[in-house]
């Protein structure tokens, strides 16, 4: 499915999205993490790559932005019926390819390349390896933003902010402190 995200957008050349995956919650934290909903304040649009576990997770993080996404591997159907499992949006001019990257063979961002790489899109977020990850391949950008709840073996949690203007500009942001 594609779609023009224009809803929420506040107008002017320049869109900031927020991006973040592998918010496992309610396991991993009760709450978003306060460095996340502050790093998030002022976003036009929060995109969340799968894992929420929860359905509430989109409300909490539509208390800060809009929100789209898609659904992760631990997602259950509440999850995947609402946001799917992947799909293409079209965000101030630029086509984003989003998906998890959870699958059989290869890496996440292997898999993730893999689904977008005939689509004409100009990024790819994904997540499932909470390990944060940005590259530009072929042209297109791939960007995993890590987990803002469940680093795993990563020093610090994260998430990412893109700025779509002239460019696409993608930044990952990190912290200590999950509360």
């Amino acid at each position: 499915m594609h779609r023009t995200f224009t809803e929420g957008i506040k107008g002017g050349s320049t869109v900031l999205i927020g991006v973040v995956a592998d918010t496992h919650m309610p396991s991993r934290a009760k709450t978003l993490p306060q460095a996340l909903v502050s790093g998030l304040k002022g976003v036009d649009l929060i995109l969340h790559a799968g894992d929420w576990t929860d359905l509430a997770v989109a409300d909490m993080i539509g208390r800060i932005a809009p929100v789209d996404g898609v659904a992760g591997n631990n997602d259950g159907y509440d999850i995947v019926a609402k946001f799917r499992r992947s799909k293409i949006l079209t965000l101030n001019g630029y086509r984003i390819g989003i998906v998890h990257g959870d699958g059989f063979a290869g890496t996440a961002d292997q898999r993730a390349w893999i689904m977008f790489r005939n689509a004409g899109v100009n990024a790819i977020l994904f997540g499932h390896s909470h390990i944060p990850f940005m590259e530009k391949r072929d042209g297109v950008l791939l960007f995993n933003p890590g987990s803002p709840t469940d680093k795993r073996a990563q020093p610090k949690y994260s998430y990412g902010i893109w700025k779509l203007g002239d460019s696409i500009e993608a930044r990952h942001y990190y912290y200590d402190d999950k509360s």
